[in-house]
C-alpha cells in the first residue's frame, strides 16, 4: 500500500540525504539476488534511521532482523565511536551478503552478527541498550517489547517497523491472520504503556518511535 504517490515518495528522496554508495550497493545487490527484496529499508527510510541514531548518539545498539544489512549499516552511523551493534537474524542464507558489507564499512569490528531466535538470544547479550529497532517476525513483537524494556537505558529509543502493515491496520482483521491481529495489539500497547512516550510515524509501512522513561 502506498501512503503517498511514487511521485512524492521520489521527491521526498530526492530532497532527502543522498544514499551511501556503499549502501547504493548493497541496494543493488538485494534486489538482484534475494528473495523478498521490499523488506530492505531503502534510502529515504535509511536515511530516517541514519539520522535518528546521529540525534542519539548510541553506545550499544540492538537490531532484530537482519536481512541483508542495511538498516544495520544505517544505524551504525550515528553509533559513538566506541560502539557496538548486536543484531540477529534467524535465515543463516543471509550471513554471508550480511558480512560481505559489513567488512567493508567502517563498522566492521563493531558488528556482531547472530544466528537464530532472538527470544533465545537477547538474555545472554548481557548488554544495556540505547537504541533498539524492531523489524522482524512480526507475531513475537509483543515478546520483544517484553523482553527489550529491561535490558534498555533510561532515555533509549525503540524503534519498531511495519506497524501499519500495508493499511491492513484499518481494516477488519482476520481472526486467522496474526500479524495483523499482534500489530494492532502492539500499537495499542506501545500508546498506552506508562513505561514509555512514543510517536507513530507514517514513514514508509510505519515507523514507532518510543522513548524509555
Amino acid at each position: 500500500m502506498h501512503f503517498i504517490s511514487p511521485e512524492l515518495e521520489l521527491y521526498v528522496e530526492r530532497h532527502s540525504e543522498d544514499e551511501p554508495a556503499l549502501l547504493a550497493a548493497l541496494h543493488r545487490e538485494t534486489f538482484q539476488k534475494i528473495m523478498q527484496p521490499r523488506m530492505l529499508s531503502g534510502h529515504f527510510q535509511g536515511r530516517v534511521l541514519s539520522m535518528l541514531s546521529k540525534l542519539i548518539r548510541p553506545l550499544n545498539i540492538l537490531e532484530i532482523g537482519t536481512y541483508t544489512g542495511y538498516a544495520t549499516l544505517c544505524l551504525a552511523e550515528g553509533m559513538q565511536d566506541n560502539g557496538s551493534i548486536d543484531t540477529i537474524d534467524i535465515n543463516e542464507e543471509l550471513e554471508d551478503i550480511q558480512k560481505k558489507y559489513f567488512d567493508l564499512s567502517d563498522w566492521k569490528d563493531q558488528i556482531t552478527q547472530h544466528l537464530g531466535d532472538a527470544l533465545e538470544i537477547i538474555p545472554n547479550l548481557n548488554k544495556k541498550y540505547d537504541l533498539v529497532f524492531i523489524d522482524a517476525d512480526k507475531d513475537n513483537y509483543l515478546n520483544y517489547w517484553e523482553m527489550i524494556l529491561p535490558v534498555m537505558n533510561k532515555g533509549g529509543i525503540i524503534l519498531s517497523d511495519n506497524v501499519l502493515w500495508s493499511g491492513k491496520v484499518l481494516e477488519e482483521p482476520n481472526p486467522k491472520d496474526l500479524s495483523t491481529n499482534v500489530l494492532l495489539e502492539y500499537n495499542k500497547k506501545l500508546k498506552e504503556d506508562s513505561r514509555v512516550e512514543t510517536v507513530l510515524l507514517p514513514i514508509r509501512d510505519g515507523l514507532t518511535v518510543s522513548r524509555v522513561l
